[in-house]
């Protein structure tokens, strides 16, 4: 079972592919922190986010899509453009026929660490505990895509 994970953004875009054997062993097989050109403007980096997302779903083949909900910041502008960025990645995942499993930032924690209020830090520390992979030069948000696939993993029920 393979889940493409993503924290979305316009900007900074987490994304993880992971696998789930059938005899429970997890591995990532994949993750970046996609970057897109702050030099272009909105519609041509969602455009170019939504072509990195289905380049991986066709190399890597996966059935379902996680994604982190959207939660609304102070910043509407922003919040407005990582809500275009998720249709475009939701567009994606069922234009490929993938499953879409939606988490918010509690259901992340509780997952990861146990605790619904945990910090970023807790998340952090715990996912080289979950799963065999070496975080030292990583940023956050493809940690966070990581913490994303765990928690589908963790909740999945059908495998």
């Amino acid at each position: 079972m393979r889940v493409i994970a993503i924290d979305p953004g316009y900007d900074r875009i987490g994304i993880a592919i992971i696998e789930k054997k059938k005899n429970g062993d997890e591995k990532v097989l994949f993750s970046e922190c996609f970057l897109t050109n702050k030099k272009e403007d909105v519609n041509n980096r969602i455009y170019s986010l939504g072509l990195r997302i289905n380049e991986l779903i066709k190399k890597y083949k996966p059935s379902f899509l996680a994604i982190e909900s959207l939660f609304f910041s102070k910043n509407t502008k922003t919040a407005l453009f990582v809500a275009e960025a998720r249709g475009v990645i939701i567009f994606n995942g069922l234009k490929n026929n993938l499953l879409i499993y939606e988490y918010t930032p509690n259901q992340i924690k509780v997952a990861v660490t146990g605790n619904g209020a945990a910090h970023k830090k807790d998340i952090l520390f715990m996912i080289p505990k979950i799963i065999n992979i070496d975080v030292k030069n990583m940023i956050d948000d493809e940690l966070d895509a990581i913490a994303i696939g765990l928690t589908f993993l963790a909740s999945y029920r059908n495998y």
